[in-house]
């Protein structure tokens, strides 16, 4: 068997992962003959409760955060880190399950939401040099998802990019953030903030709005000295908050790549970016086209 290329998915608990699994299974299978792939999602998250996709396989097989909380008495969270270490330690059953694929097929792993998986508990790291090793080095690409609601409130947005920024120094593979759930928020206000990607210009924006509400209040009350105090220490926070969005901005450190599930053309600008990202495709046998490979329909003769 070659080596196939492989999307690890990350991001917060609740932020669409399974769904944009989900998402990328369907297109891939609706594509043109020419960029048409066989796409392999499995779920790598012992905690997962329900799977809308295809499932290749699942760690819920081997271990899962239910049966170790019945079995040992643990919580959730004390669960979800056995049960990775479990797998650390029984990693011959993922390469059973990774090498099965042919170089130009392509597989997605749903990974944990847990994100001190992916740093201060390195767990995630290590099986991804461990994968290195087995030979998907080069064709490894870590998808980041990120909820569209991050970029419409500066503090988020903020968050959002460091969290992104952890995980892509900590997995240190070909990262690409994705923003999800762009369906659910007003499409202009996204794009509008995407088109200036500037963390420092949203936090000046905030800092503004806070100092039109302070105006407002204090045409009616004088500030007590706690108040005062209160002030001080806020400034001094901003200032940090300050010299963060500027080693944001001045590194180009984080971008986003909207998506949104109903739009194909969405879909398709995600995956394509992907597909750049880990050159997939480049070393593959023209297998034949039609004039309908970017709509995604078959042609009839």
């Amino acid at each position: 068997m070659g080596r196939c290329c492989i999307q690890i998915v990350m991001g917060p608990a609740g932020s669409g992962k399974s769904t944009y699994c989900h998402t990328m299974q369907q297109h891939c299978a609706s594509l043109g003959k020419l960029r048409r792939r066989t796409v392999h999602v499995a779920n790598l998250d012992p905690a997962a409760e329900s799977i809308r996709y295809d499932c290749t396989f699942d760690i819920r097989d081997l271990i899962s955060v239910d049966e170790v909380m019945e079995e040992l008495g643990l919580g959730p969270n004390g669960s979800l880190i056995y049960c990775m270490e479990y797998l650390l330690e029984n990693m011959d059953w993922l390469q059973d399950e990774v090498e099965q694929f042919d170089d130009d097929e392509y597989l997605i792993l749903d990974c944990p939401g847990q994100l001190e998986l992916y740093t201060h508990v390195p767990i995630m790291k290590r099986i991804v040099d461990q994968m290195s090793v087995w030979g998907f080095g080069s064709s490894m690409v870590s998808v980041f998802i990120v909820d569209a609601t991050f970029v419409c409130d500066a503090p988020k947005f903020i968050s959002g990019a460091l969290l992104s920024l952890s995980a892509m120094v900590s997995i240190e593979l070909p990262h690409v953030n994705v923003l999800s759930k762009c369906d659910l928020v007003d499409t202009e206000r996204v794009e509008k903030i995407l088109d200036v990607e500037s963390a420092t210009q949203l936090w000046s924006m905030e800092e503004n709005a806070a100092a039109d509400r302070a105006s407002l209040s204090c045409e009616f009350d004088e500030l007590s000295e706690q108040q005062r105090i209160t002030d001080q220490k806020l400034r001094s926070r901003n200032r940090l908050t300050e010299a963060i969005c500027s080693i944001i901005d001045d590194y180009s450190m984080v971008s986003y790549i909207p998506l949104d599930k109903t739009n194909e053309d969405s879909i398709d600008m995600v995956l394509s970016t992907i597909d750049h990202t880990v050159q997939y495709g480049e070393d593959l046998e023209v297998k034949g086209a039609d004039t309908d490979d970017f709509t995604g329909e078959e042609s009839s003769d």
